[in-house]
């Protein structure tokens, strides 16, 4: 018998799930707001603005495919009416609908990806339509960026069961086995050599370790099993568990050759609250090991965040319908991770911890981005326990 992820929460940690439950709540009464004018299409983020009078609005800023097609993933799980009501009057399908006829000006690898997923999963009958447009994109043996390479394979694997997309699915699949630099568990930042400088060539994001082991995961569990990618998946589940901080923080840049943490800041309230327990979550349905206490500790931080100890704001803003990106540590022209990226480059491991002292991560991101509810709603109402 399976449980919801919200039930399982409430039953490991019930003080948790009155912050689960509001930051749902806040995720569908702010996306209505964050879709432009026509709700054909998000915008890129809602940028916040405080009065002179102490208050905050906010603005729409930019346009995002990708974004949209996140949010989609996410609004399916909401019943039909709750869809409509985020989506302008469509449902997730009709919605992801709107993204396949704009796909002919798509050019982005990962985007494209993102809509055929959306596709696969809201059984839209156009699915071969936005799987031809990966295709197209996904020139055969070139290097791509890790987070677009591991959407490619999600979206084969929500759509093996209704296509034929079994070898483009094990290309996909091998290739992002191959990614990795010799026995690290940890995801580079691109696949292949040539997409980014050799100075930081061996610094990943979290989102390279996230996309990845839920792509490999997804990809176990949607055929007939697959030893190989659960077991690199679970490796870097695992590895990036260990290297949790105390707080729950996530934390932002690694090196993938050593499995270690370069710098941790910036830590993001959507790798709290919706990345890290999409995947993980995901990772655990398809028969990998339970990550709950850290996805718990992770979420815990929303409320707690130890940063701001002594100077407190709110990350959540209820009445706003907006969660606060995140939190960073302010230094000129990101010095920190420069100077951590280069200097690991030459010696693993090496910290700079007087930086630390100089740069203390004080600082909040004001902003909100649509996917970073659309990944909320599907990590906490999608998939089984």
């Amino acid at each position: 018998m399976s449980i919801t992820r919200l039930a399982a929460l409430g039953h490991e940690e019930p003080t948790l799930l009155p912050l689960a439950r509001r930051l749902l709540t806040v995720a569908e009464s702010g996306l209505p707001s964050m879709m432009l004018p026509g709700g054909e299409a998000f915008a890129f983020t809602m940028a916040g603005r405080q009065t002179a009078a102490g208050s905050w609005t906010l603005e729409r800023r930019g346009t995002s495919t990708r974004y949209a097609a996140i949010t989609a993933l996410g609004v399916r799980f909401l019943p039909e009416d709750r869809q409509r009501a985020v989506l302008g009057g469509r449902t997730a399908e009709e919605f992801t609908g709107l993204l396949i006829e704009s796909l002919p000006g798509v050019t982005n690898l990962g985007d494209a990806a993102l809509i055929a997923w959306a596709a696969a999963e809201t059984g839209h009958p156009k699915l071969s339509d936005a799987l031809a447009r990966v295709d197209a994109l996904d020139e055969e043996g070139r290097p791509q960026y890790t987070v677009e390479a591991a959407w490619v394979l999600s979206a084969m694997a929500a759509a093996r069961d209704t296509v034929d997309v079994e070898r483009r699915f094990s290309s996909a699949r091998d290739r992002l086995l191959r990614a990795r630099i010799g026995d690290s568990p940890l995801f580079p930042h691109a696949t292949g050599p040539g997409l980014v400088p050799w100075y930081r060539a061996h610094v990943a994001c979290f989102a390279d370790q996230t996309y990845p082991l839920q792509a490999l995961a997804r990809a176990h569990a949607s055929g007939d099993g697959d030893p190989e990618a659960l077991a690199a998946s679970e490796a870097c589940a695992a590895r990036i568990c260990e290297l949790q901080g105390d707080g729950g923080q996530w934390w932002w840049h690694y090196d993938a050759r050593t499995g270690s943490v370069v710098e941790g800041y910036p830590v993001y309230s959507v790798h709290q609250h919706a990345m890290a327990p999409t995947a993980l979550f995901d990772l655990t349905d398809a028969g990998g090991s339970d990550f709950g206490a850290a996805i718990r500790k992770g979420l815990r931080w929303m409320t707690d965040v130890p940063e701001l100890a002594g100077h407190p704001e709110p990350m959540i803003l209820d009445e706003l319908g907006v969660t606060w990106r995140k939190v960073y540590r302010g230094d000129p022209k990101k010095a920190v991770r420069a100077a951590r990226g280069l200097s690991t480059r030459v010696a693993p491991g090496l910290r700079l911890k007087p930086l630390d002292r100089v740069y203390r991560p004080l600082s909040v991101d004001r902003e909100c981005r649509p996917y970073e509810f659309g990944w909320m709603l599907y990590a906490w109402h999608g998939g089984r326990i």
